[in-house]
Order: C-alpha cells, then structure tokens, then sequence
C-alpha cells in the first residue's frame, strides 16, 4: 500500500471553518449508518452547540431541530462532550446534520450494518493462506498462492520417536493470523468459537448470507465454508500419535513487510501445549454438532474424534504450557514470533467440556464442566475463554449449569448497561481506561456487545440489545478521535494497517473489513519512533504501519466484529 496523507479536519467538520467556534467543534457519529426504528445519537465536542439542525440530503429542505440531552466530561482529558439526540429521524435517507457551522452527513436506511457484515466475514477469504486469492472473488485485492505449507519441518522442541525433528509434515491451508504470515491454533480455535457461537444463534440468517467466496452456491451457508478452510488446516496440527496439537506453525522470525510469495524463510510446527489442545477439542467438538447435515457431514466424525482425542492429551498433560522463552534456551532455532502464551488452562478446560459434552451428552464431560465453571462472567478473549463455554451452557440440558450461566451473564450485563447514562459517547463502554489496551475494539466493546446480545436473548428480551448497537456505534465513529475503525467504511477509517498485505500489494487502499486494534493506553510500539498525539487511553492511537499497538489487524477481532455486525443486521 502505498502512503498517502489523509486530511484529518475533513473527519471533523464536512464545512469549511468559518469561526472560531466551528474550529472546535467536533461531531462524532456512527459513520456506516443508523437504523430506522433504532436510537440516533450524536456526540458533540467543543464548544456547546448553539444550534442543531437537519437537513436533506440537498441541505435545503429543514427535517427537524434537536437539542443537547445531556452533557459528559471525559475522565481522561476534562473535555466536555453533548449528546443529541436525534432518534425521531426514522425516515430512510442521507441527511446534513448543521451543528452551528460544522456539518456532517449520515444516513439512515435498513440493514445499516449488512455491507459490513458481509466485508467484515469476507476479510477471512482474504486472509486465506495456501491458494490464489482469485479476482472474481476479491477483485483488485486477488494475489497468487502463498505459503503452501505442504514441507513444515517438526520443530525440535515438537519431536517425538514417531516424528524426530526436521520431520516434514504437510500443514496446508488455515488463515494468516493477523499483521503477520504464521497461523496460531490457539487464535484460530477462539476466533471459530467465537463466530459459530453466534451462528448458533440466528442460523436462518447466516443461511442466506452470500460472502462471494469459492464455496459459495453448496448446500452449506458461507460462514461454514469459510471456517472450514481453517478446520481443515487445524486437524493437520494434531500429532496423530499421542493427539496433542502443535501451539503453532511458525517461521522462525517474522517476516519482512512483503508479499507471501517472496517469504523465504523455512516454516515449523512447535511445542505441543495444553491450551492450544483444549482450544482444539472445543472448536472441533462445537464443529463436529454444527456440521452435520451439511457438504462436510463426513467431517464430523472426524472432528469429534479429534476432539475427544486432544482432550485426553491435555488431561495428561494439564501442565503442558508453551512458553517460548523457555524453549529458547532449549531448542534451535530459536522461535520469536507471536506467543499467545496462558499459565491457566482453567478456562479452556471448561470451554472444552461444554462442548464436549453438548457433542456426546457424556458425563464425564459435564462433571468436568461443574469443576471448571468460573464464578463470573469474563468477556471472551483468546487468553480466557471461559465466556465461550458459557455461551455454550445456554444451551445445555442440565437446568442447573444452564440457569447458573443465565445468572452470571445477567450480572455482568446489568452491571455494564449501567455505565450508558453519564457516558460520554452513550456507549456502555469507553469512560474506563482499562477498557482501552490491546485489540480494545474487538476485546473491549465488540465481544462485549456480543456477551449483551446473549444476554437479550437468554435474560430479558429486548433489554441489553440497544447497549449492543451503542458499543458498534462507537467502533463506527462515535468515539474519540471520530474513526470508524474499519478499512474501507465510513468517511474516516485507517488507511495504513499493520499488515504486511496491505502494506506490500501495491494498491493505496487496505483490505476492507479489516477492524483494527484501536486506543492503546500502552502505547507499546512508541519506542520504534511513532510519536502519539495524545496520551489519553481513549486517544492513543495511530493510522501509521508500524503502530503493531494501535493498528494491527488479527482474526481473532475481525471474529468479534463479524459476531456483533451479523447478529444486529439478523434481529435489527
């Protein structure tokens, strides 16, 4: 991708500044699109407005005044922010929003988010590893075959007497991970859980959803298709000797910012470990339920008893951690790509269980999910895992595993739609500094969003779904630096992800439907030179390639933002 500067003042206010009140004035709204019989909320910054006004698209015709609601100070930064309401716009159509002199369009339509629903799964197509992004699928974006992992070398630190290291293996397929060029079974495992526990859902709906991609026109709805790919790649990763799963295929260092097919680096299976085995077991065993009646039918089978298989490996090995840096000291070469290092396997035993046991009904399973149950509800994320196994007790038939699950997810739900009334972007997360560090808009606001939409389904219809559409309002643009933080939508979105892809295609424009990590109060990469404009947890973020902290994209976030964008355009 070539570099190219973006005008920030154009974001801010759509008119030209006429005064010094319009210079600071900033509007921050939900860029993609707002739905007709839904909440319409806008955030003013700056100065309180003297006047709101809407207007047609032309600007001529006057729709309807509105007034500021209330009034926020950012915990942050002292700034004073003005929520306007303008709800009673339930007509579709573009409209200018005047806010003193600055304007801004938006628009209101149906099936605001089903554009971006369809990128947002697209972008796994995109992400593929091991065949030729093909332009009838991916237009400009087509790219020729990259890493076909059919010569993977068993790492020395993966060597057994069946498969001494140097071994080669064949480990095709699976989706590049995230800015880089290597695949993670843990990352995988979560990022499929994550978007088939959604699936499970409203399955009529991802029925009919039609992604473009090579198995579109089967009997099998798309998002299926599209994990599959990844499935297909995750069964070559278990040792078929012992059913333990390599953490990882990996080249030894991270490759340059280059197209796939001038990576020359060998490409390695590493270390078995107990939570990438764990992770495994759940997906495949969610997999092996899901599948069923459909173009992979006989994949099920198989899954299920790769999955029982892992299982028994980790319960062996319940000390089986990968870390790298211990490995280093033990094994050559020395390994130094992505970690996702956990010292707990607590959660995803217990997200293993759950499935194993919704995918047999055996009872070993649901004893083993009573001895791993968490006493609260945590927000999915690959480094705990436990809120995916309690999505799955919504669903079992053991009434007291499942009401206990309806419980703790009713707590956490009731407690974070608490904070939307003196927030100051009306969102139910974003006046918290700890809701801003790494991959925050998927970790902090989309996952959460999802756990909300469970919770309306399962606790109290109707009552958490508003808070969901509020957290996507504020991913979309109606935050602190008025970004909608995905490539390709809204008037103000990043431009230059980490990503080596986007970075080396040669085209100006990123992959769409790309959700970047966003906000970091770490700031981690400022020692490589990149120089934040703000230290502010809600304003540390870079549109810059090297900001790893801030702008790297990863499927484990585009997954949260598939679950969250597919079930609003599915019930909404």
């Amino acid at each position: 991708m070539r570099t190219r500067e973006i005008l920030m003042a154009v974001a801010l206010t759509a008119a030209p500044m006429l005064s010094l009140h319009a210079q600071t004035t900033a509007v921050r709204y939900n860029q993609v699109g707002y739905l007709p019989g839904q909440e319409k909320v806008i955030v003013v910054e700056g100065a309180q407005p003297r006047k709101v006004v809407v207007y047609d698209a032309a600007g001529k015709k006057k729709v309807m005044k509105a007034k500021v609601a209330r009034s926020a100070v950012s915990p942050f930064t002292g700034k004073t922010r003005y929520v306007v309401d303008l709800t009673r716009l339930s007509k579709p159509g573009t409209y200018q929003v005047k806010v003193d002199e600055a304007t801004v369009n938006i628009d209101v339509r149906e099936h605001a988010f089903h554009d971006l629903a369809i990128a947002s799964a697209k972008a796994f197509y995109l992400m593929r590893s091991g065949t030729p992004i093909e332009s009838r699928y991916a237009g400009r974006f087509a790219r020729p075959l990259g890493h076909p992992d059919t010569h993977v070398l068993v790492h020395p630190s993966a060597a057994t007497e069946q498969r001494p290291a140097e071994t080669v293996i064949s480990s095709p397929l699976g989706w590049y991970d995230a800015g880089d060029y290597n695949k993670y079974i843990v990352n995988s495992a979560f990022t499929i859980g994550m978007m088939l526990s959604v699936y499970e859902q409203v399955p009529d709906y991802f029925g009919k959803l039609s992604l473009n991609i090579p198995e579109s026109g089967n009997a099998t709805p798309d998002l299926l298709d599209e994990i599959m790919y990844n499935l297909r790649w995750m069964l070559t990763m278990q040792d078929p000797s012992d059913g333990g799963v390599y953490h990882k295929l990996t080249t030894p260092n991270f490759e340059g910012f280059v197209m796939p097919t001038d990576c020359h680096q060998p490409r390695y299976v590493v270390k078995k470990s107990v939570t990438a085995s764990l992770d495994f077991a759940a997906s495949m065993a969610q997999s092996a339920r899901l599948y069923r009646g459909t173009d992979y039918a006989a994949f099920c089978p198989e899954a299920l008893r790769a999955a029982k298989a892992a299982y028994a490996w980790a319960k062996a090995h319940p000390d089986a951690f990968y870390r790298q840096g211990m490995m280093n000291t033990q094994f050559a070469p020395a390994v130094n790509t992505g970690e996702y290092g956990d010292g707990n396997a607590a959660d995803e035993f217990f997200w293993a269980s759950t499935q194993l046991y919704l995918a047999t009904g055996e009872g070993q399973y649901l004893s083993d999910a009573w001895k791993y149950l968490p006493k609260q509800f945590v927000v999915p994320v690959w480094g705990n895992v436990s809120g995916l196994g309690l999505f799955a007790c919504l669903s079992v038939s053991d009434n007291e595993l499942r009401d206990t699950a309806v419980g703790l997810l009713k707590a956490y739900a009731d407690t974070a739609v608490g904070h939307t009334a003196t927030s100051c972007f009306q969102s139910p997360f974003g006046d918290e500094a700890r809701n801003f560090g790494w991959g925050c808009l998927a970790e902090g606001f989309c996952a959460p969003a999802v756990a909300l939409l469970f919770a309306d389904k399962y606790v109290a219809e109707g009552r958490y779904r508003n808070d969901a559409l509020r957290a996507a309002d504020y991913v979309l643009g109606r935050n602190a630096l008025g970004y909608c933080y995905v490539t390709g939508f809204g008037q103000h979105s990043p431009m230059h992800p980490h990503q080596r892809i986007s970075s080396a295609d040669g085209i100006d424009e990123p992959m769409p439907g790309l959700l970047v990590g966003g906000p970091n109060a770490g700031q981690q990469d400022k020692g490589s030179g990149l120089k934040y404009l703000s230290n502010a947890p809600d304003e540390s973020y870079l549109d810059e390639e090297g900001s790893y902290a801030s702008n790297e994209i990863a499927i484990n976030w585009n997954a949260c933002l598939v679950a969250l964008t597919c079930w609003l355009d599915a019930i909404m």
